[in-house]
This record gives structure tokens, sequence and C-alpha cells, in this order.
């Protein structure tokens, strides 16, 4: 059976609604006002161009607003009150580091809590041991969330420091008994590397950036490099693929990019393919902000 990558009949809007220590508050003139366990920010929001729901007062009450420079990364943060070089948060039963970081983001994009929620709920449904390569992992809450569910995890990405506050993350949730590995290396040659030893994996999560470098100052563009970092990601699949779920930020692409990309990895395996956008609520006036593209398939 294959999977039908014909057009999809719609986009899928998901956004998270289990969080306690996140809160989108406001947003609007190109800036988003955020809760962040016990602080709030404000940083800049691109999708937000209507006008903002609360009064100036409260945004004027953020504990630090992100100056963007010319640069398309870059900027600094102005801090209005105290706030802790770093603090611990916590979804569902994971626990985590939250910090201020020169990128104006903060450690997690809450927004992925709901393919945290989906991964979890697949992987406790096998009911057999599950190998899972989560790409780019960053700071690990995707890794985490598919190593409470039960499965064998091996978290690549690019920064030494990442994989270190991933590895920290782990410690937090209590699950250094479980099997991970990190590994700080470029993702394309890492998959490349694990086709050439035969290794397989039932699950795939993949946060590729617009832009990236390797460790050792490999380059990494997205549409360049996407087509052919899923080539080799079929050499690694498994006989009896669970799933895979691309997400992507600031790129010049809509879903469907993503939908068809992945109808390709997936076209012999069956299942279930879907596509579309993850957003956040806002407290104010119930507005959702649009964060991220995504495409996502589930074996049957």
């Amino acid at each position: 059976m294959k999977a039908d990558t014909s057009a999809p009949t719609h986009l899928a809007l998901l956004c998270p609604t289990a969080w306690n220590d996140y809160e989108l508050l406001d947003s609007g003139d190109g800036q988003k006002l955020e809760r962040y366990g016990p602080y709030s920010f404000a940083r800049p929001e691109p999708q937000a161009t209507w006008a903002p729901a609360l009064e100036d007062k409260h945004w004027q009450a953020a504990h630090a607003v992100f100056q963007p420079t010319q640069e398309e990364s870059g900027g600094r943060w102005q801090f209005r009150r105290a706030v802790e070089p770093s603090w611990v948060m916590q979804y569902r039963d994971l626990k985590f580091r939250a910090q201020t970081t020169a990128g104006r983001h903060l450690g997690v994009f809450p927004e992925q809590a709901v393919h945290w929620d989906w991964t979890r709920q697949i992987i406790e449904s096998a009911h057999r041991q599950v190998n899972v390569l989560n790409l780019f992992g960053y700071t690990g809450l995707a890794s985490l969330a598919a190593a409470r569910a039960g499965a064998s995890l091996t978290h690549v990405d690019a920064s030494k420091k990442s994989v270190a506050w991933a590895r920290e993350n782990q410690a937090l949730s209590s699950l250094q008994a479980s099997p991970m590995r990190w590994i700080v290396d470029d993702a394309l040659k890492f998959v490349q590397r694990e086709a050439r030893r035969g290794s397989l994996y039932d699950g795939l999560i993949l946060d590729p950036p617009k832009f990236g470098r390797g460790p050792k100052g490999e380059v990494w563009e997205f549409f360049k490099l996407l087509p052919e970092l899923l080539g080799a990601c079929s050499a690694i699949f498994s006989s009896q693929p669970l799933f895979v779920v691309i997400t992507a930020y600031a790129i010049r692409a809509s879903a469907l990019s993503l939908y068809y990309s992945l109808g390709q990895l997936t076209a012999k395996s069956g299942g279930s393919l879907e596509a579309g956008e993850l957003a956040l609520q806002e407290k104010s006036a119930g507005r959702l902000l649009s964060t991220a593209i995504f495409a996502r398939w589930q074996a049957n």
C-alpha cells in the first residue's frame, strides 16, 4: 500500500493546549509578549501584523525586550527587571532549563509541544522497541519526550553548546537511565554514515534551520540540502517505520513544500500524511499566531 501523496484536502492548524509554564500573552505591531515561567519577554514577530489587544502598560512590564539589528538573527536583550541567568520550566513530566540567548531564543519552542505529544502517543502505542533519530535536535525537548515514551534515542546537533544544554535537560527530567546518544555532528554527514553502518530508525524528527553550519564548517542551506537529506534518510528507514515529522521556521516555503517532500520519503510505507502550520493562541484576544510550518507522517 502506498501513501496518498495527492493534494491534501486541507492543511492542519495545530496549537498546544497543555502548557502551564508558558503563555502567549499578547501579540501585535510585529512583536509578541510571552511568559516563560516567572518572566515575561517581548520579542520580534513579523507574523503579528495586527494591533496588540493589551494596553501598553502590559508590554512595558516585560522583564526584557529583544532589540533586533539589521542582521537576520542579530540583536541584544534590554533588561527592564532582574532575570536569573537560567531557570527551570516544565511541560507535563519533562523539565528543562530556559535562558535568554544572543539569538533571541530562550531554549524552547513551545508550539512544538504538539509534536512531542504526538510522537509519545505513537511510541507508547507501538508496544515494541522503537529507535528514534532527532536531527537538528537543539536543546533536546523532542528527544526527551520520545525517551520518556520508551524510545531509544539518537540526538544530533551541530552545536556543542546545544547538545550540552540538552544533556542538562535530560538530567533535570530524570532520564539519565534512558538509552540516549548525544552527538555533535553535521546532520547530513551523520545520516550518510549511519546508512553505511546499516543503522535503522523507526522514527525521524527533523527541525532544519534556514541556514546553519556544521561543527567543521559544513554549510547547511534548507532548499539546497533538504532533498538530499531526505534522500539519505530513506536508507536508514526501518522496515516497520512509525513516524516522521519535519518542522521549519523562517523560510520562504509553504507547508505544501514539506508535504510533497515527505511524501516522497514515505511513498512506499503506506500510512497517513498531513501538513500545515504550528500556532500559539493568545491569552489576550484568543488570536492564533502562526509560528512554523510542518509535515508529518504516521504508519497505519
